[in-house]
């Protein structure tokens, strides 16, 4: 047996696979390499197999399959060593090649693997048939999967197709519900059209009504006025029976008097529940108010500051901020720069607010101080004075702005005093009727 498959004379060295071997075959092959592969000493081994001699028989027939195959196919005495192992571990199936009769219970595959290994006569028709059989199954299993997978299909189909004709039933179903909707809308618009029809002809009866109500009404005004003018003539004879009667009470008519005291009595009791009947209002016009004339012009509060003090005399600022009501308007920096611009910010924030708190409470004036904050990253944290409003401009507007705002928001005839030495706000907040006092004046009055 040994000699037959080391190259004997009539074994089936000599035969040549004239094909790819099978995929299936392949791997039973390179299985059973493997499984020989470890009875084997390192020196047994070819020289391209020896760095796998410490593999697992799976990890060995994964990663060096091709290179068992390709030594067992080229190296006789490698192959020869392997099927010495392989009969030993199958010497049923080896007895049963070397006799020409493998068993025709055993896997084709397996037959095929085992001829390729033994070499023995006609192994390779065994693995020619091997492969044909392989292929065979192949096709069935793939025919096989194939008309399931048809199957398969087909059910998808008809449920496809039975969801589809449910969809459609649905759809319908939604689609009459549908039209049933429109058409009740369609009526409710109609209604709807009618009622706002009758809402507008109602409209304009009332219209009408209310328009008749209004030519009655002015017609009871013209009658009323007619009444009040027959009473005023009535309250003229009464006046005049009233100065008779006083002649006579002065000429000693007693008799006549007491007659025309009850007269007396009777019309002004008529008068006054004639005027509580009409409401009349009281009198709000004098005659002199009647007349035509030119009045003298009113004096502004500029026209009073200016009746005897300079502009630049602080005194000035003392004379309009005792005027009813008077509102004190800095421009904070303006006022701080010209001062004492050495000084830090804040530390000119600070002196201006405090000598402006004291001020306020000298002459009971409202203060409002204004800052430029436009260039502020942040609010300044800031208490406030008692008596005096600070404000900061918000970015996009100056506080040359900001002043203004607040000179438009007063009242017209307010006294509105506005410190500042800017030119531009100065003419601004007067053509708006505030009286623009310079900076250097309110220091002076601080100091």
């Amino acid at each position: 047996m040994v000699e037959t498959a080391g190259g004997g004379p009539g074994d089936g060295t000599a035969e040549v696979l004239d094909r790819p071997l099978p995929d299936g075959v392949r791997r039973r092959v390179v299985q059973i390499v493997s499984d020989g592969f470890g009875g084997l000493t390192v020196g047994e081994l070819p020289a391209q197999l020896r760095q796998y001699a410490r593999f697992a028989p799976n990890r060995r027939a994964k990663f060096a399959g091709n290179a068992m195959a390709a030594a067992l196919e080229t190296d006789a005495l490698f192959r020869q060593r392997i099927g010495e192992k392989l009969r030993e571990a199958q010497p049923e199936l080896a007895g049963a090649l070397d006799s020409g009769s493998p068993p025709p219970a055993a896997d084709p595959l397996d037959v095929a693997a085992a001829a390729y290994v033994l070499r023995p006569t006609g192994w390779v028709k065994l693995v020619t048939a091997a492969g044909e059989e392989a292929q065979r199954a192949d096709a069935e299993r793939a025919d096989e999967e194939s008309r399931a997978e048809l199957e398969r299909l087909r059910e998808e189909l008809d449920r496809a197709r039975e969801q589809t004709r449910a969809e459609t039933e649905r759809l319908r179903s939604e689609l009459e519900t549908a039209k049933k909707e429109a058409e009740s809308l369609h009526r409710k618009l109609r209604a709807a059209l009618s009622d706002v029809k009758r809402g507008e002809a109602a409209l304009r009866k009332v219209q009408g009504e209310m328009e008749a109500v209004r030519a009655e009404g002015q017609a009871q005004v013209s009658s009323t006025e007619s009444e009040t003018r027959r009473l005023k003539a009535r309250l003229g004879e009464a006046e005049a029976a009233l100065e008779a009667t006083r002649r006579a009470a002065r000429e000693g008519r007693s008799v006549e008097d007491m007659r025309v005291r009850l007269l007396l009595d009777t019309v002004l009791d008529a008068a006054q529940g004639l005027r509580r009947e009409l409401a009349l209002p009281p009198v709000s016009v004098r005659p002199a108010e009647t007349v035509d004339a030119v009045e003298p012009g009113r004096m502004t509060p500029k026209d009073i500051a200016a009746r005897a003090l300079s502009d630049s005399d602080p005194a000035i600022l003392d004379q309009l901020l005792a005027l009813p009501q008077a509102h004190l308007v800095v421009d904070g920096y303006n006022v701080t720069k010209t001062g004492y611009p050495q000084m830090p910010l804040e530390k000119q924030r600070l002196r201006l607010l405090g000598q402006l708190s004291q001020l306020a409470a000298q002459t009971g004036a409202e203060v409002t101080c204004v800052f430029d904050g436009a260039e502020l990253a942040a609010p300044v944290l800031l208490a406030p004075p008692r008596g005096v409003r600070v404000l900061f401009s918000k970015p996009g507007v100056t506080a040359d702005e900001l002043i203004r705002q607040l000179v438009r928001a007063e009242p017209p005839g307010r006294p509105v005093i506005v410190a500042s030495t800017d030119r531009e706000v100065a003419d601004g907040v007067a053509r708006a009727g505030a009286r623009p006092v310079a900076s250097a004046v309110l220091l002076k009055r601080l100091s």
